[in-house]
């Protein structure tokens, strides 16, 4: 079944394509002809040391920041254009929600801009799978602790029924039993057709999660392929 899966995803034209992509900070080079593709249904991690440039990558590709050369397409539309994210989900590295809302708030105003109706059944079943207690849907945020924080913009995310999701070191801040829940969570995406571009310092995590993966290294693509074909080519076994 798996291969037939993968033939499929290649069959189809790419959800998101990098091309070449080059991003310079003043003198500083931080992406080098970056280029690659993310094909529907495919759970694509992407990984490096700090400052290899995976989150300005991401920058790029959701138009936070400009880029000398190159191009990215979401949906085969220009990431430049407003109308190429709108079936994205975003939680970014340091995900900090407006301190002035509830929980409540924060998540109805989020479901709101993504136009999905308020079901708190559906609601409450995300904050259950997350492990995040109904009561911070009426605290402050500034009353969250960071893990709970980090869960309350995973809920977002999963309940803005988007198609692709574009999250950057989500388990930051997360204990051992709120990342295995959320693996789960994310497994279950591919089983839904959804596309995943998931940003990690730990290959097991990605080895775990993902059936695709880009290293970035010193700001170039140092391999793209499946874990497997990474532990292969390394004559290693295990990430």
């Amino acid at each position: 079944m798996q291969g037939h899966s993968d033939e499929r995803q290649m069959n189809l034209p790419p959800i998101v394509s990098f091309k070449n992509i080059c991003k310079s900070f003043g003198d500083i080079r931080v992406l080098r002809d970056v280029g690659f593709d993310v094909l529907p249904g495919q759970l694509l991690g992407l990984a490096g040391e700090n400052g290899a440039g995976k989150t300005t990558l991401l920058k790029c590709m959701l138009d936070f920041c400009s880029f000398e050369q190159g191009s990215v397409e979401i949906c085969g539309i220009p990431s430049t254009q407003p109308k190429s994210r709108e079936k994205i989900a975003f939680l970014p590295e340091r995900f900090t929600p407006p301190w002035y809302l509830t929980g409540r708030e924060f998540i109805k105003a989020t479901m709101q801009m993504s136009g999905v109706a308020w079901q708190e059944t559906a609601v409450f079943s995300t904050f259950e799978e997350l492990d995040l207690a109904r009561s911070s849907m009426n605290k402050p945020v500034r009353a969250l602790s960071k893990g709970m924080t980090q869960k309350l913009g995973l809920a977002a995310c999963f309940l803005a029924g988007k198609e692709v999701f574009v999250l950057d070191e989500p388990m930051s801040g997360l204990d051992p039993s709120a990342r295995v829940r959320v693996k789960d969570m994310l497994r279950r995406l591919k089983d839904q057709g959804k596309s995943l571009i998931f940003t990690s310092h730990s290959l097991a995590d990605i080895d775990e999660i993902c059936d695709h993966m880009v290293i970035l290294h010193n700001g170039s693509v140092a391999f793209q392929g499946s874990p497997g074909q990474l532990l292969k080519d390394q004559s290693e076994k295990s990430l």
